[in-house]
């Protein structure tokens, strides 16, 4: 019968490795099928190898916690509670298979990585990891966060920084924050995670409320309303007229305006042109009522906001047209 479990509990370690699916709960389930035999040799003879790796994980959260105040049995293994039994490593160093390395260079299995993170670190805001576009893309805990270096005041993340450790991947953005209006991300006043749970969400792109305006509101909540009269793009979708991460534009705006207007109001012009007026103008849109063809003075500066400043919504009785 214990043959039998045995080969049962082979195929299904093989299946999982084949489909990518994540391991059993567990620290004891979660290893790979060549470690199979493995014993724990303690954390001593480990820093007889693994002296300098010892130096600067002992300055993290992980390791003060495993030695000072283990919560169970595995935090008590310290190394072994992450990595694996080592005893079969400790035999043959060169053969990667048999301990569990965070690392891209080792080649242990992301899943495996992410599993062993996650039988600690689950829930919270990681209760929708499986399924986020970080985990189908197969990013690895570790490529984000350093557990065995404290290179960050805290969350043992990669970098010094959240920012920081984000960009390294996403390059556009970067760009977007070093444009002429962005948001205050480069100074510090704000970071990546006041918007995105990187951990996943149930909204694109791992955005921390139900929708883009639900996450703009909570810094601009006098945008949020209700208002008597409701501006439609405005109330649709933030990113209609605003770049979220940074724009050569004032105030994020994707185009200047007047043209960011003219994309949806605009009337035919001369020679079948486009003018910058809204359906129901007249020409004094264009030229001041003056019956001349020298452009309106309104059209300059901050253009249809001039005469419409409350572009976002008005509760004023005559606000119909965001004017007051």
């Amino acid at each position: 019968m214990t043959r039998i479990t045995t080969v049962i509990t082979r195929l299904a370690a093989a299946l999982i490795l084949s489909v990518g699916l994540a391991p059993l709960a567990g620290a004891e389930q979660q290893l790979l099928p060549q470690m199979e035999g493995a014993t724990y040799i303690g954390e001593k003879a480990c820093i007889e190898c693994h002296g300098q790796e010892d130096s600067h994980v002992s300055d993290t959260l992980h390791v003060k916690m495993f030695r000072l105040n283990p919560k169970n049995a595995t935090e008590k293994r310290v190394c072994e509670a992450c990595h694996g039994p080592g005893s079969l490593h400790a035999k043959d160093k060169e053969n990667k298979d048999l301990i569990i390395g965070f690392t891209r260079n080792w080649q242990t299995p992301q899943h495996l990585q992410n599993s062993m993170c996650l039988d600690c670190h689950k829930g919270g805001n990681r209760m929708h990891w499986e399924g986020s576009i970080h985990a189908t893309n197969k990013l690895a805990c570790s490529d984000c966060h350093n557990p065995m270096e404290k290179a960050s005041v805290n969350s043992l993340l990669a970098k010094k920084s959240i920012v920081e450790t984000c960009i390294q991947c996403h390059q556009q953005q970067r760009s977007e924050f070093m444009k002429r209006s962005h948001m205050p991300v480069l100074e510090g006043k704000m970071s990546c995670v006041d918007c995105h749970n990187p951990h996943g969400t149930v909204t694109k792109p791992l955005l921390k409320a139900d929708s883009l305006n639900d996450v703009c509101y909570t810094c601009h909540a006098e945008k949020r309303g209700p208002f008597i009269w409701e501006h439609a793009p405005v109330r649709e979708n933030c990113a209609n007229c605003h770049q979220p991460h940074g724009s050569n534009q004032d105030k994020l705006l994707r185009v200047a305006r007047p043209m960011l207007c003219s994309q949806c109001h605009f009337i035919g012009g001369a020679n079948g042109n486009l003018s910058m007026a809204g359906p129901g103008a007249t020409a004094a849109h264009l030229t001041g009522g003056l019956g001349g063809t020298a452009p309106n003075a309104r059209m300059v500066g901050r253009s249809c906001q001039n005469c419409h400043p409350m572009i976002h919504g008005s509760n004023h009785p005559g606000g119909e047209r965001f004017r007051r």
